[in-house]
C-alpha cells in the first residue's frame, strides 16, 4: 500500500505502530505529509508556517519507542512558542515576533515523539469563531470551500479534514476546539481546566489539546502530554488508567441529559436539532438512560462576563509593557474588532472585572450542580451549520454587531470553558448539502475518560473515519 493510501486509511496511532514495526520509515512518511501539504494547502489555506528542514533534522534523533514514533504534527499559531519560530497570532502586528523559548506543551509533544513541522492558521488573537484574517486571508472548509473551517483553530481543523495530518494541536477559550471540529467533521475534545499545561489567559478559560479524525488518537495524545507543571494553580493529576483504555471500551450505562434549548435571541437550525436528537436516540439504543433536560444558565450574565474578560485580556496584550512586544500596538496594526476589544478592556474597572470572574464561578457552580444528576450533558455543538466565509468581518467597525453575530456559534460551548468541564464535539451528522454538524457531549470536571468512552461507542456504532471531503 502506498504512503498516500496509508495516510487516508490509518489514524495517527496506526501510523506510529507501522513506524515502530519498520513497515514504513518516519522520514518517508514526513516527505509524504510535506507533499500533501504542498498539494492541498493552496485550496484551504490551513498551514501558515512551514518548518520542513527543522522537522527533517529532528527525525535523526527521534526515539521510535515514543508513543507517536516521529509522526508529523502541526501546531496552532496562537501563543504556541517554539524557540526561534514565528508566533504571529494571526496578526500583522505580531508577524515578526520570534519565540525565545519552547513552551511546556511543545516540549511535551516533542517528548511524545511528535515531529512538529509547521503552524496552522488562527483568527487574530483567537477572537473570531471563523478563521479569516487580514494577515493570512480565509481558511476554507475542505467540505465546502465557500464555508468557514471555524475558529479559532480553523487551520488545524482544515489541515486534518483535508488529510494533511491525522491530528493537530488546537486550543479552546470559548469553543475554539469544538467549533472547528464541528465545522470540519472531526472529533475535538476540550479537556478539563488543569488537565494540560496552559497559561492563565482569559482568566483560566483557555485550554490546549487537539482535533483528530479518531477518538483514540485524541485519547492517546492526552495520555502522552497531560499533567500540569508543578505548583500550577489549576492542577489535575494524571489518571490512574490511560484515556486510551476508556476510548476502546463501551461505557457503563450512563445517565444522559440532552437539550437543544437556546436563548430567545439565538435561532437553532433544524439540522443542528436533528443532529442532537439523532445522537440522543442512538444513545438510548446503546442502552443509556436518556432524557431531555437543561441546566438553567443566565446567558446574559455569561455573555457580559465573557466580553469583559476577553476585552481586559486584549487591553493587556496590546498595551505598552506587554512582555512579548512591550512597545504596544497602535490602531491600524491590528484588525478593527481586535482594537475595539482592547479599547473596551482599557476602560474596565477592577470591580467590573472581579464581578466577571465571579460570574464564571457562579456559572460553573450551576453546571456542576446539574451534573450531579447526570453523567453526560449532550447538546448541538453549534446552533447553526458551518457559516459562509465573510459573515463575520473583523475589519467592520461594529463591536456589538460582531458579538451578536458570533452567538449562534458559542451558545453551547462557552459555558464549559467557564465551568472548566471537559466537553467534546463528535461528528455524527451531515446536512443534505454535505456540511458536517457536530454533537457536543460534556461531563463533570476530570471525567474525560467518560467522554472518550461514550465518543468511542458512538464511533463504533456510527463510524465517520472513512467519510472524507471530496478532493
Amino acid at each position: 500500500m502506498s504512503l498516500d493510501a496509508l495516510l487516508d486509511d490509518h489514524d495517527g496511532l496506526a501510523l506510529a505502530e507501522l513506524i515502530r514495526r519498520g513497515e514504513i520509515a518516519a522520514p518517508e512518511l514526513l516527505e509524504a505529509v510535506i507533499a500533501r501539504i504542498e498539494a492541498r494547502n493552496p485550496a484551504v489555506n490551513a498551514v501558515v508556517h512551514r518548518a520542513y528542514d527543522e522537522a527533517r533534522a529532528e527525525l535523526t534523533a527521534r526515539d521510535p519507542a515514543t508513543p507517536f514514533a516521529g509522526l508529523p504534527f502541526l501546531v496552532k499559531d496562537l501563543y504556541s512558542f517554539r524557540k526561534g519560530w514565528p508566533c504571529g497570532n494571526g496578526s500583522d502586528w505580531f508577524a515578526d515576533y520570534r519565540a525565545p523559548f519552547d513552551d511546556p506543551m511543545v516540549a511535551r509533544w516533542h517528548a511524545a515523539g511528535l515531529t512538529v513541522m509547521g503552524k496552522t492558521a488562527t483568527s487574530e488573537f483567537g477572537l473570531n469563531v471563523s478563521t479569516e484574517t487580514r494577515r493570512h486571508g480565509p481558511t476554507r472548509n475542505p467540505w465546502s470551500l465557500e464555508h468557514s473551517a471555524g475558529g479559532s483553530s480553523g487551520g488545524a481543523a482544515a489541515a486534518v479534514a483535508a488529510g494533511m495530518v491525522p491530528f493537530a494541536h488546537a486550543s479552546d477559550g470559548g469553543g475554539s476546539i469544538r467549533i472547528p471540529a464541528s465545522c470540519c467533521g472531526l472529533f475535538g475534545l476540550k479537556p478539563s481546566r488543569g488537565r494540560n499545561p496552559t497559561s492563565d489567559a482569559w482568566a483560566g478559560l483557555a485550554v490546549f489539546h487537539a482535533v483528530s479524525r479518531s477518538v483514540r488518537d485524541s485519547a492517546a495524545l492526552l495520555d502522552a502530554v497531560c499533567g500540569p507543571p508543578r505548583h500550577h494553580p489549576f492542577c489535575l493529576p494524571k489518571p490512574e488508567e490511560p484515556f486510551i483504555a476508556a476510548a476502546g471500551r463501551d461505557p457503563r450505562r450512563l445517565r444522559i441529559a440532552w437539550t437543544a434549548k437556546t436563548p430567545e435571541d439565538v435561532d437553532l437550525h433544524p439540522e443542528c436539532r436533528a443532529a442532537v436528537e439523532r445522537a440522543a436516540a442512538l444513545a438510548a439504543e446503546l442502552g443509556h438512560d436518556v432524557e431531555e433536560a437543561a441546566p438553567e444558565i443566565d446567558h446574559q450574565l455569561l455573555r457580559q462576563a465573557m466580553i469583559t474578560i476577553v476585552a481586559a485580556n486584549m487591553a493587556d496584550a496590546l498595551g505598552p509593557d506587554n512582555p512579548l512586544l512591550p512597545e504596544g500596538a497602535r490602531e491600524g496594526q491590528v484588525e478593527t474588532i481586535t482594537w475595539r476589544f482592547a479599547e473596551r478592556g482599557a476602560t474596565i474597572p477592577a470591580a467590573q472585572y472581579l464581578r466577571a470572574v465571579q460570574a464564571v464561578r457562579q456559572i460553573g457552580e450551576r453546571l456542576a450542580a446539574f451534573m450531579t444528576r447526570y453523567d453526560v450533558l449532550m447538546t448541538p455543538t453549534l446552533a447553526q451549520p458551518p457559516m459562509r466565509l465573510g459573515l463575520l468581518d473583523t475589519m467592520a467597525d461594529d463591536f456589538d454587531g460582531f458579538n451578536r453575530a458570533v452567538l449562534p456559534y458559542v451558545t453551547f460551548t462557552q459555558m464549559f470553558n467557564m465551568s472548566g468541564q471537559p466537553a467534546a464535539s463528535v461528528p455524527l451528522h451531515w446536512t443534505p448539502e454535505g456540511l458536517p454538524v457536530g454533537v457536543q457531549i460534556a461531563a463533570a470536571v476530570g471525567e474525560e475518560a467518560r467522554l472518550f468512552a461514550l465518543a468511542g461507542q458512538f464511533e463504533r456504532a456510527l463510524p465517520w473515519f472513512a467519510r472524507r471531503p471530496s478532493r
